[in-house]
C-alpha cells in the first residue's frame, strides 16, 4: 500500500507538538491518547492494526493487535482523516519532554527498527511490527532492546525520544550505547548487548552492567534522556522524599 503524502510542522523544543496538514481523504494513524487538538473537517476513529493491509482481515488484526501488547504499547491506534474540503490540520504530542524526529522511510526501503515506545505517528500505509533481537545477550539482558518495533513505507513516521537526539551514520563501524539510551537503527545493523568493561567498571563505573553495541553501515538514533532516566532522576524530588523537595512539598501543604 503506497503511504499518503502529509505536510507537517513541529512547534517547541522541550515537550514538541507536531501538526500535520491534510488534504481530503487523507489519513494519519497514531498512538492513542497522542491527538492534542483537530480542526473541523478531520474525523477520527480507533481501529486494530495500522491499515496498512486492508485485505488482512480480522485474524491478521488480532495478530498485530498481540505483537502490540507484547510491546507493551496500546491494543488499538487511532486514524485520522480529513472528511471535508480544503486542507485540515491535527496535532500531537509526545507522551514526555524529548525530540520528534520525522523520517521517510522511502529511504529504508529495508524498515526501521525503533525501540518500542519510540512510535508516535505515521502517514497512513505505514506498517508497524514487532521486532524480535535474534541476540542471546540482548535477550537476557537488554530490556530495551529485545523487543522493538519495525516500521515499514514509503512515507513520513514520526518517532519520539527522551531529551536530544544526535543522529550517527556508521560506517563499517561499532558504537557502543548505553542500552535505554537507542532510539533507532536501519534494519541490517547488528545489534547486541554486551558486559561493560571489568568486574569494577560494572560495579562501581555508574554507567550501568551492560552496553548496547551496534556494528555495520548505517544510521543510528540516539536519545540523552531516555524515560526511565527521568524518572530516576526526579524521584529523589518526590512528596515522600526526605530531601528538600519533598520537606518543601510537606510544608507547603
Amino acid at each position: 500500500m503506497t503511504s499518503h503524502e502529509v505536510d507537517y510542522r513541529i512547534y517547541g523544543s522541550d515537550i514538541q507538538v507536531l501538526e500535520v496538514e491534510l488534504d481530503p481523504q487523507e489519513t494519519v494513524i497514531a498512538e492513542a491518547g497522542a491527538m492534542v487538538f483537530m480542526e473541523d473537517g478531520i474525523q477520527f476513529e480507533t481501529k486494530m492494526g495500522d491499515g496498512s493491509n486492508p485485505s488482512s482481515g480480522f485474524f491478521g488484526k488480532l495478530m498485530q493487535m498481540g505483537s502490540r501488547a507484547i510491546t507493551g504499547e496500546s491494543l488499538f491506534m487511532t486514524h485520522f482523516t480529513h472528511r471535508g474540503y480544503g486542507k485540515a490540520k491535527v496535532g500531537f504530542s509526545a507522551p514526555y519532554p524529548g525530540t520528534i524526529v520525522p523520517i521517510s522511510l522511502a529511504e529504508y526501503p529495508n524498515g526501521l527498527i525503533v525501540q518500542k515506545d519510540g512510535f508516535l505517528a505515521a502517514a497512513l500505509g505505514t506498517r508497524i511490527a514487532m521486532h524480535f533481537n535474534q541476540r542471546l545477550g540482548a535477550g537476557f539482558f537488554g530490556g530495551e532492546g529485545f523487543i522493538m518495533q519495525r516500521l515499514t513505507g514509503d512515507g513520513l513516521a514520526f518517532i519520539h525520544a527522551g531529551g536530544t537526539v544526535i543522529e550517527r551514520h556508521l560506517h563499517n563501524e561499532t558504537l557502543r550505547i548505553d542500552t535505554g539510551c537507542v532510539v533507532a537503527f536501519e534494519s541490517g545493523i547488528d545489534f547486541d548487548i554486551q558486559r561493560a568493561g571489568g568486574l569494577r567498571s560494572m560495579v562501581f563505573g555508574g554507567e550501568g552492567l551492560f552496553l548496547a553495541t551496534l556494528r555495520g553501515t548505517g544510521r543510528v538514533w540516539i536519545q540523552s534522556m531516555p524515560v526511565k532516566k527521568l524518572i530516576q532522576a526526579l524521584m529523589p524530588y518526590g512528596g515522600n522524599s526526605n530531601k528538600e523537595g519533598g520537606l518543601l512539598s510537606s510544608f507547603l501543604e
